[in-house]
This record gives structure tokens, C-alpha cells and sequence, in this order.
């Protein structure tokens, strides 16, 4: 048990501090941690957890410390996961602040910010590629894919109101 924790801890921690950029950059680094590295997860079910935190309000990150936490040490587990999400940033952003605040405008951390966007960016849409490999089994996958689409860049629909219609949708059909 103490070493599923302290995995758990390690993992977390590993994830949510080097993922530059926010929340999406940083699903990539969970999925390597929690699917390739320890196996809590298959790409599916990261998959699957993945879909219900994006349907749930808060910081995507803490959802799924919480529920592979929640799996692999019960509530102990969401506690020790959570703590390797929030604690580093935390801690970090106290001790650094004031030297973000003086060197904001510097040319060095714009370049190196500048540098680090692109690893970001295929680091997410690798991980696209790879849920939505498992994620269109069938025609009726890809049709919901396309009226995704077609409701976000054409109808302009707002996210929320998407995720609601394809959970109802799936409800019904995938039942």
C-alpha cells in the first residue's frame, strides 16, 4: 500500500509539473504516467476518465488524481494523488512569484516559452491521436465526431451544451 502511494505521489507530481500550459498540456503526461508507466489504466478506460472529467466542472487534472487515486488506494489514494497535483504548484508559485513578476518581460523566459509551446502542442494532439484511435469504434462514433464538428465551428454551440447532448445521445443509443 505505502508504495502504491508514494507511485501515486511520484506519478502525479511528475505529471502535473511539467506540464506547461495549463490543463491540456497536461493530459499527456498523466496518460504516460498512468497508462504506459504504471498500468492503472488501459487507453480506454484513461479514455473513458478522461471523457467524464471533461463533463464535470474544475481543473482536469485534480479529476483524474482523484478518480485513478480513488482506484488504486481508495480515498487515501485521491488524497495522496491530489497532493502530488496541487502541492509542487502550489509551492512553486509562491517561491517563484516574485521573480516571474520581475522577469516577465524578459527575452530569455519569452524565448524559452516560445520554444517549449510546439513540444505542447504535439505532446496534446499525440495524445488526441491516440484516444481517438479507441474512440471510433463504429459509424455512429464518427457521425457524433462530425456533429461535434459541425455544432462547435459551424452552429457555434458552446462546449457544455455539446457534452450534455452527446451524454443524452449516448444514453440512448449506446444503452
Amino acid at each position: 500500500m505505502l508504495t502504491e502511494l508514494w507511485n501515486l505521489l511520484i506519478a502525479f507530481t511528475r505529471a502535473s509539473n511539467l506540464g506547461f500550459g495549463g490543463g491540456p498540456a497536461v493530459i499527456p503526461l498523466i496518460k504516460i504516467e498512468v497508462v504506459e508507466k504504471y498500468h492503472w489504466l488501459s487507453n480506454a478506460e484513461f479514455t473513458d476518465a478522461l471523457a467524464v472529467g471533461n463533463a464535470l466542472p474544475g481543473p482536469i487534472a485534480t479529476k483524474l488524481a482523484g478518480y485513478v487515486g480513488y482506484r488504486e488506494a481508495g480515498w487515501l489514494g485521491v488524497l495522496v494523488a491530489n497532493i502530488g497535483v496541487i502541492l509542487p504548484t502550489v509551492l512553486a508559485v509562491i517561491l517563484l512569484a516574485g521573480f516571474l513578476m520581475k522577469y516577465s518581460n524578459s527575452p530569455v523566459l519569452k524565448g524559452m516559452l516560445r520554444g517549449v509551446r510546439p513540444v505542447v502542442v504535439v505532446l496534446i494532439a499525440k495524445t488526441a491521436v491516440d484516444m481517438g484511435l479507441g474512440s471510433f469504434p463504429n459509424l455512429t462514433t464518427w457521425g457524433i465526431a462530425l456533429a461535434t464538428v459541425v455544432s462547435i465551428y459551424w452552429l457555434k454551440l458552446h462546449p457544455a451544451l455539446i457534452v450534455i447532448i452527446s451524454m443524452a445521445f449516448g444514453l440512448v443509443v449506446f444503452r
